[in-house]
């Protein structure tokens, strides 16, 4: 892997996701500081179409309940829905656009998945691991519902977030895995001979 002296660029290629995170997290407070960070994401005409929601505790298994309403799972007594205990702290990205002759929502959908993604890299240079998880029932009714979601809105995703185990971590500083080959995502605008 080709090292950069920039910590930006460092952390930028170093950059994992941790699909087992410990159960620390940052608070509202560090994360309100490293959104500061994250709140200059290219944004045409400067909408803001994006918004978080922080999961924590009990949130959590309002989420699983949710889930399971939109997959049609009945679980017994005291049995639930764990997906959503997988870290201490889910943080919901809604892409919230606004009505703008100028600004396809397509393109506001782009600007909160690009918010989601800073988040995640200044999340990954404080400290903490981070998965971004989908699904299929993501913008399912009642998962939309527990989220407060207006109609025009829609889930992202969630952010697992938590601490690194020290293996993990220890694991990481050695790999040695190659970055992708950048030439196969770097093209060339087609000449007008070969346009038909």
């Amino acid at each position: 892997m080709r090292f950069f002296s920039d910590p930006v660029l460092q952390a930028m290629a170093t950059r994992r996701s941790v699909s087992k995170v410990g159960p620390g997290t940052p608070t509202d407070a560090e994360l309100l500081e490293l959104l500061a960070a994250v709140t200059p994401v290219a944004d045409h005409k400067a909408l803001r179409p994006w918004r978080l929601i922080v999961l924590r505790g009990g949130d959590r298994k309002r989420l699983g309940e949710a889930l399971d309403e939109a997959a049609g799972v009945v679980r017994e007594e005291g049995d639930y829905n764990r997906k959503p205990f997988r870290a201490e702290l889910l943080i919901a990205v809604v892409a919230s656009p606004k009505e703008h002759p100028k600004v396809p929502a397509w393109e506001q959908h782009a600007t909160a998945a690009g918010a989601a993604h800073l988040l995640e890299l200044a999340l990954w240079q404080a400290g903490w691991g981070v998965m971004w998880r989908t699904g299929l029932l993501t913008n399912s009714p009642a998962v939309r519902s527990v989220h407060g979601l207006a109609a025009h809105e829609e889930l992202k995703g969630w952010l697992y977030v938590g601490t690194i185990d020290e293996s993990f971590r220890a694991r990481l500083l050695r790999s040695n895995r190659p970055a992708l080959d950048p030439r196969q995502f770097l093209g060339h605008f087609p000449q007008e001979d070969s346009i038909d």
